[in-house]
Protein backbone atom coordinates (compact mmCIF):
# COMPACT_ATOMS: atom_id res chain seq x y z
CA UNK A 1 0.00 0.00 0.00
CA UNK A 2 1.43 3.33 -1.09
CA UNK A 3 0.75 6.90 -0.01
CA UNK A 4 1.58 9.74 -2.34
CA UNK A 5 1.69 13.03 -0.50
CA UNK A 6 0.53 15.82 -2.82
CA UNK A 7 0.60 18.69 -0.33
CA UNK A 8 3.41 20.50 -2.08
CA UNK A 9 1.57 20.39 -5.42
CA UNK A 10 -2.22 20.14 -5.05
CA UNK A 11 -2.05 21.51 -1.51
CA UNK A 12 -0.34 24.66 -2.67
CA UNK A 13 -3.65 25.79 -4.17
CA UNK A 14 -4.60 27.02 -0.68
CA UNK A 15 -2.06 29.84 -1.10
CA UNK A 16 -2.14 30.36 -4.86
CA UNK A 17 -0.05 28.49 -7.42
CA UNK A 18 2.68 27.13 -5.15
CA UNK A 19 4.24 27.32 -1.70
CA UNK A 20 7.07 29.74 -0.91
CA UNK A 21 10.56 28.34 -0.44
CA UNK A 22 10.48 28.22 3.37
CA UNK A 23 7.25 26.21 3.50
CA UNK A 24 8.45 23.93 0.71
CA UNK A 25 11.60 23.02 2.63
CA UNK A 26 9.68 22.72 5.91
CA UNK A 27 7.26 20.19 4.43
CA UNK A 28 9.89 18.24 2.50
CA UNK A 29 11.76 17.83 5.79
CA UNK A 30 8.65 16.92 7.78
CA UNK A 31 7.54 14.35 5.22
CA UNK A 32 10.89 12.68 4.66
CA UNK A 33 11.82 12.67 8.37
CA UNK A 34 8.63 10.79 9.15
CA UNK A 35 8.75 8.09 6.51
CA UNK A 36 6.55 9.39 3.68
CA UNK A 37 8.12 7.72 0.66
CA UNK A 38 6.40 9.30 -2.37
CA UNK A 39 6.06 13.08 -2.68
CA UNK A 40 4.68 15.22 -5.52
CA UNK A 41 5.73 18.87 -5.31
CA UNK A 42 6.33 22.10 -7.19
CA UNK A 43 4.04 24.43 -9.11
CA UNK A 44 0.35 23.64 -8.62
CA UNK A 45 0.01 23.48 -12.41
CA UNK A 46 2.99 21.18 -12.79
CA UNK A 47 6.43 21.50 -14.31
CA UNK A 48 6.42 24.01 -17.17
CA UNK A 49 3.37 25.88 -15.88
CA UNK A 50 5.36 28.81 -14.49
CA UNK A 51 6.76 29.71 -17.92
CA UNK A 52 3.21 29.75 -19.27
CA UNK A 53 1.92 32.22 -16.67
CA UNK A 54 1.06 29.98 -13.70
CA UNK A 55 3.15 32.17 -11.41
CA UNK A 56 4.12 30.56 -8.11
CA UNK A 57 6.50 31.99 -5.48
CA UNK A 58 9.31 29.92 -7.05
CA UNK A 59 9.98 28.97 -10.65
CA UNK A 60 10.70 25.37 -11.68
CA UNK A 61 14.46 25.69 -11.34
CA UNK A 62 14.11 27.12 -7.84
CA UNK A 63 11.78 24.30 -6.77
CA UNK A 64 14.19 21.75 -8.25
CA UNK A 65 17.08 23.27 -6.29
CA UNK A 66 15.07 23.26 -3.05
CA UNK A 67 14.48 19.52 -3.33
CA UNK A 68 18.13 18.56 -3.76
CA UNK A 69 18.79 17.72 -0.08
CA UNK A 70 15.77 15.39 -0.13
CA UNK A 71 15.81 13.60 -3.50
CA UNK A 72 17.59 10.57 -2.06
CA UNK A 73 15.36 10.38 1.01
CA UNK A 74 12.10 9.67 -0.84
CA UNK A 75 10.65 9.20 -4.31
CA UNK A 76 10.15 12.85 -5.24
CA UNK A 77 8.59 14.02 -8.47
CA UNK A 78 6.45 16.62 -10.20
CA UNK A 79 3.12 16.83 -11.96
CA UNK A 80 3.06 17.35 -15.74
CA UNK A 81 -0.14 18.60 -17.31
CA UNK A 82 -0.35 16.92 -20.72
CA UNK A 83 -1.52 20.17 -22.32
CA UNK A 84 1.60 21.96 -21.04
CA UNK A 85 4.11 19.34 -22.12
CA UNK A 86 7.55 20.42 -23.29
CA UNK A 87 10.20 17.79 -23.94
CA UNK A 88 12.90 19.91 -22.28
CA UNK A 89 11.03 19.79 -18.96
CA UNK A 90 11.30 16.00 -18.84
CA UNK A 91 15.05 16.29 -19.33
CA UNK A 92 15.17 18.94 -16.61
CA UNK A 93 13.39 16.66 -14.14
CA UNK A 94 15.88 13.92 -14.91
CA UNK A 95 18.86 16.30 -14.58
CA UNK A 96 17.79 17.35 -11.08
CA UNK A 97 17.30 13.83 -9.78
CA UNK A 98 13.52 13.59 -9.70
CA UNK A 99 12.27 10.01 -9.63
CA UNK A 100 8.97 10.46 -11.47
CA UNK A 101 6.70 12.69 -13.47
CA UNK A 102 2.95 12.28 -13.18
CA UNK A 103 1.11 13.18 -16.35
CA UNK A 104 -2.30 14.74 -15.78
CA UNK A 105 -5.06 14.64 -18.38
CA UNK A 106 -8.83 14.41 -18.57
CA UNK A 107 -10.44 11.35 -20.20
CA UNK A 108 -10.12 11.27 -23.97
CA UNK A 109 -6.60 12.69 -24.27
CA UNK A 110 -4.62 9.48 -24.71
CA UNK A 111 -3.56 10.61 -28.18
CA UNK A 112 -1.47 13.45 -26.74
CA UNK A 113 -0.47 11.51 -23.62
CA UNK A 114 1.09 8.46 -25.28
CA UNK A 115 4.11 10.33 -26.73
CA UNK A 116 4.67 11.99 -23.34
CA UNK A 117 4.66 8.62 -21.58
CA UNK A 118 7.24 7.34 -24.02
CA UNK A 119 9.52 10.35 -23.48
CA UNK A 120 9.28 10.14 -19.69
CA UNK A 121 10.21 6.47 -19.85
CA UNK A 122 13.01 7.16 -22.36
CA UNK A 123 14.53 9.55 -19.84
CA UNK A 124 14.52 6.76 -17.24
CA UNK A 125 11.86 8.25 -14.97
CA UNK A 126 8.88 6.46 -13.46
CA UNK A 127 5.79 7.57 -15.36
CA UNK A 128 2.59 8.00 -13.37
CA UNK A 129 -0.72 9.22 -14.74
CA UNK A 130 -3.60 11.14 -13.20
CA UNK A 131 -6.89 10.52 -14.96
CA UNK A 132 -8.30 13.89 -13.94
CA UNK A 133 -12.08 14.21 -13.62
CA UNK A 134 -12.23 10.44 -14.10
CA UNK A 135 -16.01 10.54 -13.62
CA UNK A 136 -16.34 12.19 -17.07
CA UNK A 137 -15.72 8.73 -18.52
CA UNK A 138 -17.71 5.61 -17.76
CA UNK A 139 -15.73 2.80 -16.10
CA UNK A 140 -15.72 1.00 -19.45
CA UNK A 141 -14.39 4.08 -21.25
CA UNK A 142 -11.76 4.56 -18.54
CA UNK A 143 -10.58 0.96 -19.01
CA UNK A 144 -10.34 1.36 -22.77
CA UNK A 145 -8.17 4.46 -22.43
CA UNK A 146 -6.08 3.04 -19.60
CA UNK A 147 -5.17 -0.01 -21.67
CA UNK A 148 -3.77 2.29 -24.36
CA UNK A 149 -1.72 4.15 -21.74
CA UNK A 150 -0.48 0.92 -20.20
CA UNK A 151 0.61 -0.37 -23.60
CA UNK A 152 2.64 2.83 -24.08
CA UNK A 153 4.69 2.01 -20.98
CA UNK A 154 2.78 3.70 -18.16
CA UNK A 155 3.83 2.57 -14.68
CA UNK A 156 0.83 3.61 -12.60
CA UNK A 157 -2.67 5.11 -12.99
CA UNK A 158 -4.50 7.34 -10.51
CA UNK A 159 -8.28 7.78 -10.59
CA UNK A 160 -8.87 11.43 -9.72
CA UNK A 161 -12.18 12.53 -8.21
CA UNK A 162 -11.30 16.12 -9.03
CA UNK A 163 -14.65 17.65 -8.07
CA UNK A 164 -15.20 15.47 -5.00
CA UNK A 165 -18.44 14.21 -6.51
CA UNK A 166 -17.91 10.45 -6.36
CA UNK A 167 -19.57 8.19 -3.82
CA UNK A 168 -18.26 4.88 -2.47
CA UNK A 169 -20.38 2.81 -4.85
CA UNK A 170 -19.01 4.82 -7.80
CA UNK A 171 -15.46 4.23 -6.61
CA UNK A 172 -16.06 0.50 -6.28
CA UNK A 173 -17.36 0.34 -9.85
CA UNK A 174 -14.34 2.15 -11.32
CA UNK A 175 -11.80 0.12 -9.35
CA UNK A 176 -13.44 -3.20 -10.10
CA UNK A 177 -13.22 -2.36 -13.80
CA UNK A 178 -9.71 -0.89 -13.86
CA UNK A 179 -7.99 -3.26 -11.44
CA UNK A 180 -9.55 -6.19 -13.25
CA UNK A 181 -8.30 -5.04 -16.64
CA UNK A 182 -4.85 -3.56 -15.95
CA UNK A 183 -1.54 -5.07 -14.90
CA UNK A 184 -0.21 -1.76 -13.51
CA UNK A 185 -1.21 -0.38 -10.07
CA UNK A 186 -4.31 1.80 -9.81
CA UNK A 187 -4.52 4.48 -7.10
CA UNK A 188 -7.17 6.91 -5.83
CA UNK A 189 -7.14 10.69 -5.42
CA UNK A 190 -10.20 12.14 -3.70
CA UNK A 191 -11.50 15.60 -2.82
CA UNK A 192 -13.78 16.34 0.12
CA UNK A 193 -16.58 18.35 -1.45
CA UNK A 194 -19.15 15.80 -0.26
CA UNK A 195 -17.13 14.87 2.82
CA UNK A 196 -16.60 11.38 1.39
CA UNK A 197 -12.94 11.40 0.37
CA UNK A 198 -11.66 9.17 3.23
CA UNK A 199 -14.58 6.77 2.84
CA UNK A 200 -13.99 6.67 -0.91
CA UNK A 201 -10.30 5.91 -0.33
CA UNK A 202 -11.13 3.00 1.96
CA UNK A 203 -13.63 1.71 -0.61
CA UNK A 204 -10.98 1.98 -3.34
CA UNK A 205 -8.60 -0.08 -1.21
CA UNK A 206 -11.27 -2.71 -0.63
CA UNK A 207 -11.60 -2.98 -4.41
CA UNK A 208 -7.93 -3.30 -5.22
CA UNK A 209 -6.38 0.16 -5.06
CA UNK A 210 -2.61 0.01 -4.59
CA UNK A 211 -2.44 3.39 -2.90
CA UNK A 212 -3.99 6.75 -2.11
CA UNK A 213 -3.12 10.40 -2.70
CA UNK A 214 -3.30 12.69 0.32
CA UNK A 215 -2.23 16.08 1.64
CA UNK A 216 -0.99 17.31 5.01
CA UNK A 217 -3.83 18.94 6.98
CA UNK A 218 -6.08 18.06 4.03
CA UNK A 219 -4.62 20.90 1.98
CA UNK A 220 -5.65 20.88 -1.68
CA UNK A 221 -7.76 22.75 -4.16
CA UNK A 222 -11.44 23.42 -3.36
CA UNK A 223 -12.68 21.48 -0.31
CA UNK A 224 -9.33 19.78 0.14
CA UNK A 225 -7.83 16.34 -0.15
CA UNK A 226 -7.68 13.39 2.25
CA UNK A 227 -5.46 14.48 5.16
CA UNK A 228 -2.20 12.53 5.04
CA UNK A 229 -2.22 12.08 8.80
CA UNK A 230 -5.78 10.73 8.75
CA UNK A 231 -4.95 8.30 5.95
CA UNK A 232 -1.89 7.08 7.86
CA UNK A 233 -4.04 6.47 10.95
CA UNK A 234 -6.67 4.58 8.96
CA UNK A 235 -4.11 2.51 7.06
CA UNK A 236 -1.95 1.66 10.07
CA UNK A 237 -5.10 0.41 11.79
CA UNK A 238 -5.25 -2.15 8.97
CA UNK A 239 -1.54 -2.99 9.16
CA UNK A 240 -0.44 -0.89 6.19
CA UNK A 241 2.32 1.77 5.91
CA UNK A 242 4.30 0.70 9.00
CA UNK A 243 7.24 2.74 7.70
CA UNK A 244 5.47 6.02 8.56
CA UNK A 245 6.18 7.51 11.98
CA UNK A 246 2.61 8.51 12.82
CA UNK A 247 3.38 10.31 16.08
CA UNK A 248 6.41 12.02 14.59
CA UNK A 249 4.25 13.27 11.73
CA UNK A 250 1.53 14.43 14.12
CA UNK A 251 4.04 16.28 16.28
CA UNK A 252 5.48 17.97 13.18
CA UNK A 253 2.02 19.11 12.16
CA UNK A 254 1.01 20.29 15.62
CA UNK A 255 4.26 22.05 16.51
CA UNK A 256 5.45 23.34 13.13
CA UNK A 257 3.12 23.18 10.15
CA UNK A 258 -0.14 24.29 11.78
CA UNK A 259 1.50 27.45 13.21
CA UNK A 260 3.34 28.09 9.94
CA UNK A 261 0.13 27.89 7.93
CA UNK A 262 -1.77 29.99 10.49
CA UNK A 263 0.66 32.79 9.67
CA UNK A 264 -0.70 32.57 6.10
CA UNK A 265 -4.32 32.59 7.30
CA UNK A 266 -4.92 28.86 6.82
CA UNK A 267 -6.70 26.77 9.45
CA UNK A 268 -7.23 23.05 8.78
CA UNK A 269 -10.65 21.50 9.06
CA UNK A 270 -9.19 18.68 11.15
CA UNK A 271 -6.59 19.63 13.75
CA UNK A 272 -4.05 17.00 14.82
CA UNK A 273 -5.37 16.75 18.38
CA UNK A 274 -8.95 16.31 17.15
CA UNK A 275 -7.76 13.43 14.98
CA UNK A 276 -6.14 11.84 18.05
CA UNK A 277 -9.40 12.11 19.98
CA UNK A 278 -11.29 10.42 17.15
CA UNK A 279 -8.64 7.76 16.66
CA UNK A 280 -8.62 6.86 20.36
CA UNK A 281 -12.33 7.32 21.07
CA UNK A 282 -11.50 9.86 23.77
CA UNK A 283 -14.00 12.53 24.73
CA UNK A 284 -12.59 16.05 24.74
CA UNK A 285 -13.78 16.58 28.33
CA UNK A 286 -10.75 14.59 29.53
CA UNK A 287 -8.22 16.80 27.76
CA UNK A 288 -7.40 19.05 30.74
CA UNK A 289 -6.31 16.09 32.86
CA UNK A 290 -4.42 14.45 30.00
CA UNK A 291 -2.48 17.67 29.39
CA UNK A 292 -1.67 18.04 33.08
CA UNK A 293 -0.35 14.48 33.33
CA UNK A 294 1.62 14.67 30.09
CA UNK A 295 3.30 17.91 31.18
CA UNK A 296 4.12 16.69 34.67
CA UNK A 297 5.35 13.27 33.55
CA UNK A 298 7.20 14.57 30.48
CA UNK A 299 5.55 12.24 27.95
CA UNK A 300 3.99 12.67 24.53
CA UNK A 301 0.41 13.87 25.02
CA UNK A 302 -0.89 12.15 21.89
CA UNK A 303 0.60 8.78 22.82
CA UNK A 304 -0.71 9.14 26.37
CA UNK A 305 -4.25 9.70 25.12
CA UNK A 306 -4.17 6.77 22.69
CA UNK A 307 -2.56 4.28 25.08
CA UNK A 308 -4.73 5.22 28.07
CA UNK A 309 -7.85 4.99 25.96
CA UNK A 310 -6.97 1.43 24.98
CA UNK A 311 -7.46 0.58 28.66
CA UNK A 312 -10.34 2.89 29.51
CA UNK A 313 -12.07 5.41 27.30
CA UNK A 314 -15.23 5.64 29.36
CA UNK A 315 -13.81 7.41 32.42
CA UNK A 316 -9.98 7.36 32.49
CA UNK A 317 -8.67 8.48 35.88
CA UNK A 318 -5.59 10.56 36.57
CA UNK A 319 -4.11 7.52 38.31
CA UNK A 320 -4.55 5.42 35.15
CA UNK A 321 -3.03 8.18 33.03
CA UNK A 322 0.04 8.34 35.27
CA UNK A 323 0.42 4.56 35.20
CA UNK A 324 0.39 4.64 31.39
CA UNK A 325 2.77 7.61 31.35
CA UNK A 326 5.26 5.53 33.34
CA UNK A 327 5.33 2.96 30.55
CA UNK A 328 5.94 5.66 27.93
CA UNK A 329 9.04 7.14 29.56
Amino acid sequence: MRLMDCTLRDGSNVLGKGFPADLTVLMLRGLTDNGIKVIEYGNAGGIGAYALGNLAPCNDLEYLELAQPFVNKAEIGMFLNAKRYREENVALAKQYGLKFLRIGAEPGLSDISVPIIKEVKRQGLTCRYSLMKAYLATPEEAVKEALVLEAAGLDELTVMDSAGCMKPDDVAEYFDALVGALKIPVLFHGHSNLGLAPANALKAIEHGAAGVDCGLLGMARSAGNIPTELMVALLQDKGYVPEVDFYGLMQFLNDELVPAMAAHGYKPGLLPMDLILGLSGTHSSFMKTFKKVADEEGVNLMKLIVETSKLNRRNPSEEQMRAVAATLK
